[in-house]
């Protein structure tokens, strides 16, 4: 949910997509709405287990830690809507939760409670989880995809579910990838930017009258990309000059541009230079300036911008502070990290996934415990993974597909420690 949910995750801010892209959908639909029509078809139709709050561990007051800890240090992960995937310090990749689509990407569609190193190959350098596949990317420049790809967002050229890793094209210059719902984006070292999957809303950067695109299409000439994010039906995007552009579904004015229709190419928002990072979630997208400033534009059902009120079709600003340094959004939550190393989420809390140690929405940034050790490598969603300095990796939220990698289903409103083999 480099986003990178970056629904993903963007590294510098995130991109999820918000509900699994077989469930039907109406984007003008209020999000509360939106989340009984995904439960529902979830339960019943994916066999992706559904969301619940009662299955919530009892809130704490600090973060918890299982009784035997691992050496094994990590160094990226991803989130998607019920699986998660994490690169170590050794460059394997490990995956676990929700394998319904082959999304964990180790030959089978088994979920797991606990990480599975997938393959053996130690080249990983970074990845994104959309919301039922996964991509990444090896030190040697090429790009893998895997999982869900009904709409061709896997780039292989065709639409055929994979349970392993597949090799997109033949390039070795890929430096970014951003996994949505069900299109997918990237950005090459030239500085280009590509995209592929579905095309209903535009948000591959091209006219809609492509319906889905099963392998890489560039976007434009500009060779000045530096990040990309990809919500469920619309995308952003910085360039190295400071600009943000988005494009596709505007139906709560997620593109920032004003009004609520829809853009087919890349449109600026504003006229400011100092953009850092942009991140997408469903419906909304969230963004940091140079000065350490954070702004939210788009859906607020749940208070995913960390303000009040309605939808909003420009940025606004989130507070006041200017120590903000790296934001990413997974479907209706929203998480960022200070320059203090404080960790703080808001959005949607329906299963524990603030870290508060409650169930309550908040519409105002609200800090993750008292810790001060946390670093810009976090991908939120219905669950929340992120790493603190000592490369310790810890997640929360909801779990009942086994996404918080404890061995158990059980929900937990507060960080624990993920415990990877040695």
């Amino acid at each position: 949910m480099k986003r990178r949910f970056t629904f993903g995750r963007l590294r510098t801010g995130a991109a999820h997509s918000a509900v699994p892209q077989h469930a039907p959908r109406d984007p003008a639909a209020g999000p509360r709405g939106r989340l009984r029509g995904i439960l529902a078809m979830v339960a019943t139709a994916t066999g992706i287990a559904a969301l619940s709050i009662a299955g919530l561990a009892a809130p704490a007051s600090a973060s918890v830690a299982p009784a035997a800890l691992s050496a094994a240090a990590v160094s990226e992960v991803a989130a998607g809507y019920g699986h998660t995937c994490a690169v170590r310090t050794d460059a394997t990749l490990w995956c676990w939760g929700s394998n319904f689509f082959g999304e964990l990407g180790d030959g089978t569609t088994t979920a797991r409670t606990a990480p599975v190193q997938i393959g053996t190959a130690a080249s990983w350098a970074s990845l994104d989880a959309g919301t039922s596949y996964t991509c990444g990317i090896r030190t040697d420049g090429t790009l893998w995809c895997w999982g869900n790809n009904f709409r061709g967002q896997l780039g292989d050229g065709t639409t055929t579910r994979r349970t392993a890793p597949v090799q997109v094209g033949d390039a070795t210059t890929w430096a970014s990838v951003s996994a949505g719902d069900s299109h997918t984006c990237a950005t090459r070292t030239d500085g280009s930017l590509w995209c592929w999957g579905f095309n209903r809303f535009a948000q591959l950067g091209m006219s809609s009258d492509t319906y889905l695109a099963t392998a890489p299409l560039r976007v434009g000439t500009a060779t000045t990309w530096a990040d990309v994010a990809t919500g469920y039906a619309h995308t952003c995007a910085v360039r190295t000059e400071g600009t943000l552009w988005c494009w596709g579904n505007n139906t709560d004015g997620q593109l920032g541009v004003g009004g609520l229709s829809y853009r087919d190419t890349p449109t600026q928002v504003g006229t400011a230079t100092t953009w850092t990072g942009v991140t997408a979630g469903y419906a909304y997208s969230c963004a940091v300036r140079a000065e350490g400033t954070l702004w939210c534009w788009g859906e607020n059902g749940y208070g995913q911008l960390g303000v009040s009120g309605t939808h909003q079709t420009t940025p606004v600003q989130v507070g006041n502070a200017t120590s903000w340094s790296t934001v990413r959004a997974g479907f209706d939550t929203a998480c960022a990290v200070r320059t203090d190393s404080s960790l703080w989420c808001w959005g949607n809390n329906s299963t524990g996934q603030l870290g508060d140690g409650t169930t309550t929405h908040r519409n105002t940034p609200t800090r993750v415990d008292a810790v001060t050790t946390w670093t810009g490598d976090f991908a939120p969603g219905y669950h929340i993974c992120g790493f603190r300095a000592d490369d310790s990796l810890w997640c929360w939220g909801n779990n009942a597909n086994g996404q918080l990698g404890d061995t158990t289903t059980t929900q937990r409103p507060v960080p624990g420690r993920v415990t990877l083999p040695a």
